[in-house]
């Protein structure tokens, strides 16, 4: 028999906290454990405005701050899980605030205007050749 013992909700039994690198997988921000961690490590999830070490206890209503590929995730914690389950029950674990979401959805925005107007890249032989007959055209 393990002397590990899994975390079972028993009816009348409602979790008061759970490790941060724990909720940050359960939530779906990381995919494994070991990246949420590292990212705390990193300073890239920081706690109602502090940086916080991969044990803190988090609660309902605590505020978290994500950053992910340059997006910024202001989230309040609106309910905790042990245990990883599907995306429709990790989205009942946070609400994000407006101003996160307009923030975001602003930088995606910018980073699709800066995508389209980038060059094609290299040009092509046939390209190159017919620049040159253009250039060289009196």
């Amino acid at each position: 028999m393990s002397t590990r013992t899994a975390a079972v909700q028993t009816p009348g039994f409602a979790l008061t906290s759970v490790r941060l690198d724990k909720w940050l997988w359960s939530a779906r921000f990381y995919r494994t454990r070991s990246l949420a961690a590292h990212a705390i490590d990193a300073g890239h999830v920081r706690v109602n405005g502090e940086r916080v070490k991969q044990a803190h206890a988090v609660r309902p209503a605590v505020r978290i701050s994500v950053r992910k590929h340059e997006l910024i995730f202001e989230v309040e914690v609106t309910g905790l899980a042990e245990r990883r389950g599907s995306a429709t029950e990790a989205a009942r674990l946070y609400r994000e605030t407006q101003q996160s979401i307009d923030a975001r959805e602003a930088a995606l925005r910018e980073r699709r205007a800066a995508r389209a107007e980038q060059t094609p890249g290299r040009p092509t032989k046939r390209d190159r050749r017919r620049l040159e007959d253009f250039l060289n055209e009196p």
